[in-house]
């Protein structure tokens, strides 16, 4: 008898935390949808774009179709020609929507060019993999009978 309870007991509470779990997974799943937020990495999609020394990978931060931030990850650049670049080609992309930056002929740096276009060519690179955000559904209309189709009364 004791054990009939015991086992019941531990069904229920099984029960509980499954009903539990689906709901935080709804719920989960509501706000990403929501609050939509993808880190795009352009390590490997754009591996054969070489600034000066090598490759230079990025994460771009997407959220909401909106450019959030752009890091820039471990490279072979040299450190002052790295930061010249990033100070001038990043910040032109950061609060722009994915269509406006894809749209965008940024501007590069003086002294670090072959810098600044690896990093404009990572981040094109980067925001052509961006999920579009969900369209505007538009208005449906009826559609009229056919042409040539006759009229049932």
């Amino acid at each position: 008898m004791k054990k009939t309870i015991i086992i019941a007991a531990i069904m229920l509470l099984v029960a509980g935390t499954a009903s539990l779990d689906a709901r935080t997974k709804k719920a989960t799943a509501k706000k990403a949808k929501a609050n939509s937020t993808q880190v795009i990495y352009t390590g490997d999609i754009a591996n054969k774009v070489i600034g000066y020394n090598g490759t230079t990978p990025l994460n771009i931060t997407v959220k909401n179709g909106v450019i959030e931030s752009i890091e820039v990850l471990p490279n072979q650049e040299s450190p002052g020609y790295l930061k010249r670049a990033k100070d001038k080609v990043l910040p032109q992309y950061i609060g722009k929507t994915v269509a406006e930056a894809k749209a965008l002929k940024a501007d590069i740096a003086t002294g670090a060019t072959y810098t600044s276009e690896a990093l404009i060519k990572n981040i094109q690179m980067g925001l052509d993999q961006a999920k579009s955000a969900p369209a505007k559904k538009a208005a449906t209309t009826k559609k009229g009978a056919k042409k040539g189709a006759k009229k049932r009364r």
